[in-house]
């Protein structure tokens, strides 16, 4: 069984900056891919945000570059979401994702609040 636990949500004025982690815990043999998705209030379907594989390469949704940094420890199964100049519409609950042994784990989720 593989947890994740994601922290570091909370509210932020926009212009703010936050840091969401998320760890692996269990019986993870490899881990793949690890990212964060989001889900805005009011919409049904999460969107990525960004990615990282396991050799480094990252990817990012258009509306978070720049601004936005992904990255992991893989001698902790942990990967960080870095979020500077955010804006009110960034607010969402934010979910980390990884693939791990050929199997797709999401988080609980963290609330990500910007206030303008």
């Amino acid at each position: 069984q593989v947890q994740l636990v994601e922290s570091g949500g909370g509210l932020v004025q926009a212009g703010g900056s936050l840091r969401v982690s998320c760890a692996a815990s269990g019986s993870i043999f490899s881990i793949n891919t690890m990212g964060w998705y989001r889900q805005a209030p009011g919409k049904q379907q999460r969107e990525l945000v960004a990615r990282i594989t396991n050799s480094g390469s990252t990817n990012y949704a258009d509306s978070v570059k720049g601004r936005f940094t992904i990255s992991r420890d893989n001698a902790k199964n942990t990967v960080y979401l870095q979020m500077n100049s955010l804006k009110p519409e960034d607010t969402a609950v934010y979910y980390c994702r990884l693939t791990a042994d050929k199997r797709i784990y999401w988080g609980q989720g963290t609330q990500v609040t910007v206030s303008s």
